[in-house]
């Protein structure tokens, strides 16, 4: 099971739950490793990862992805996905990714999947995956956390991207400064 696989590799971190999802497939949602911390002590135990898509929500068979959503820092990050994960791409993998430092929507082709890529500066992957695929709660109502990943990926098949298709190195040079304000108590 690649999900089961993914965990005995230490690729899933902070994670929220990994259940089936029906129809022979599994469920994740959490953080997804793309570069791992490095070692911190004789044991072998790892610091955290360097870099990872945040707030990750997949959708696997036993051994290709189905679906992949999730937020990224910097779009410069969405090759180092593909790099450690295109092996295991499904031929019609879904994939949204919300990326902190672009302006506007866009698609980029990397690794036989088009990216949506959709720009979020703050929020919830999850929240605005249902809101982008104008799913409600009631679309939702009575499915186990696993059944309504594979409902988001279901809707995805029909939803239409917004934003033009363009190629790495211009979706690079295309990139926003983001400012974090700060935070406190309310």
């Amino acid at each position: 099971m690649l999900l089961k696989r993914y965990e005995e590799q230490n690729l899933l971190f902070n994670s929220n739950f990994t259940e089936p999802a029906g129809g022979g497939l599994t469920a994740y949602r959490g953080d997804l490793v793309l570069t791992e911390g490095e070692v911190a002590d004789a044991s072998g135990r790892r610091k955290p990862p360097t870099a990872s898509v945040r707030q990750a929500v997949l959708l696997a068979t036993d051994d290709k992805l189905v679906l992949a959503a999730g937020q990224l820092d910097e779009i410069a990050k969405l090759p180092l996905f593909v790099e450690r994960y295109a092996a295991d791409f499904a031929p019609d993998m879904q994939a949204v990714f919300f990326v902190n430092n672009i302006g506007k929507p866009m698609q980029l082709a990397l690794g036989g999947v088009t990216f949506r890529l959709l720009p979020l500066e703050d929020g919830m992957v999850w929240n605005e995956l249902l809101e982008e695929l104008r799913l409600e709660k009631s679309d939702l109502k009575g499915q186990s956390a696993g059944e309504k990943v594979a409902t988001v990926c279901a809707a995805l098949k029909d939803y239409k991207a917004r934003g033009a298709e363009v190629a790495l190195e211009a979706a690079l040079a295309d990139t926003i400064e983001v400012k974090h304000g700060g935070r406190g108590p309310v």
